[in-house]
């Protein structure tokens, strides 16, 4: 018979890529009911007296002390690092082996909820790309960039141990462009700035999510253990360029051929980010089908378009 005392006793969760604006949104919300432990390789994040905080890399052997010493019921997986980051290599040993490593530990130490948070690129950016693209859709990001093999491998493990070892409960979530406050990646930079480039002749349909609707899908997600791999994003999207015009960006047009001379004319106008290798998702449109997360955890994303771009129009940063 199980004591109140068990009953009552909080999950221990572990989260990884503390450091990040999402990791310590999710945080927030679930620190009331959970114990929390933060870890990040990057820097040692301060979080308060009650949630332990460790810099550390996955790889690293004092990984699996924090497995003994905790027993972790739960592990949020937000430390994917982005392919703008680290040398190739140093990201595939991260994203990959890093994954790998807590994975295993996750299933020799008895975790019984995982959730792991990718991204929509692995789908890649493709000119006949279904109008919505669902959880079934084959990933083929790695066959037209170089730099994002290590988040199509890094999902690859991840489903792997989702069938080898059901009692992980692993989902795997694929959310669209992450933006708002506090958010770094590249589009959120492109909506944050005065001029923004464009390239001539493209404006994809492209959707956002914003960071506090994330945050509040995936304390959606651990508290429903349901195993699978699931798109999240809203029900609403719009064109790139309509969205730069929302958020008061000047647009600048740059050729898209030949491949150089759009680093050529940014490095011109002094403008440091249009990665290389996201050149295809400003091309072609990858819009993808939220609403089986919607339907099975019961989401709904809460903050529209209009407030997004409204918080960037008056939020302006240097590019």
């Amino acid at each position: 018979m199980t004591s109140p005392t068990t009953k009552q006793r909080k999950p221990n969760i572990l989260v990884t890529g503390a450091a990040g604006s999402l990791a310590q949104q999710v945080i927030k919300r679930l620190q009331k009911t959970c114990n929390l432990v933060a870890v990040d390789a990057r820097t040692q994040v301060p979080l308060g007296d009650d949630i332990p905080s460790y810099c550390m890399d996955l790889n690293h052997r004092l990984l699996e002390d924090l497995f003994r010493r905790y027993k972790f019921d739960g592990v949020i997986h937000l430390g994917r690092i982005r392919s703008s980051q680290l040398t190739r290599m140093r990201r595939y040993n991260a994203n990959v082996l890093g994954t790998q490593n807590l994975l295993d530990l996750s299933q020799k130490y008895g975790v019984r909820r995982v959730i792991v948070l990718s991204t929509y690129h692995v789908y890649g950016a493709m000119a006949y790309n279904p109008a919505l693209i669902t959880e079934s859709a084959p990933l083929k990001s790695a066959g037209l960039s170089a730099d994002l093999i290590d988040s199509v491998e890094l999902e690859n493990l991840a489903s792997i141990y989702l069938w080898r070892y059901p009692e992980l409960n692993i989902s795997i979530l694929r959310p669209c462009n992450i933006v708002g406050p506090g958010v770094r990646n590249t589009v959120s930079s492109l909506l944050a700035s005065q001029r923004a480039p464009v390239l001539a002749g493209f404006s994809p349909m492209m959707q956002f999510i914003h960071i506090d609707d994330m945050a509040d899908a995936i304390a959606l997600a651990y508290k429903k253990p349901v195993r699978g791999i699931f798109n999240v994003a809203p029900g609403d999207w719009v064109a790139y360029q309509r969205a730069l015009q929302l958020c008061g960006c000047t647009r600048i047009p740059v050729p898209s051929i030949p491949p150089l001379l759009p680093r050529l004319i940014l490095r011109t106008l002094g403008l440091r980010r249009f990665p290389a290798y996201l050149m295809g998702f400003f091309k072609y449109p990858v819009v993808i089908d939220g609403r089986e997360f919607e339907n099975e955890f019961g989401f709904t994303a809460k903050r529209p378009l209009k407030e997004i771009f409204h918080f960037y129009k008056n939020n302006k940063t240097p590019l």
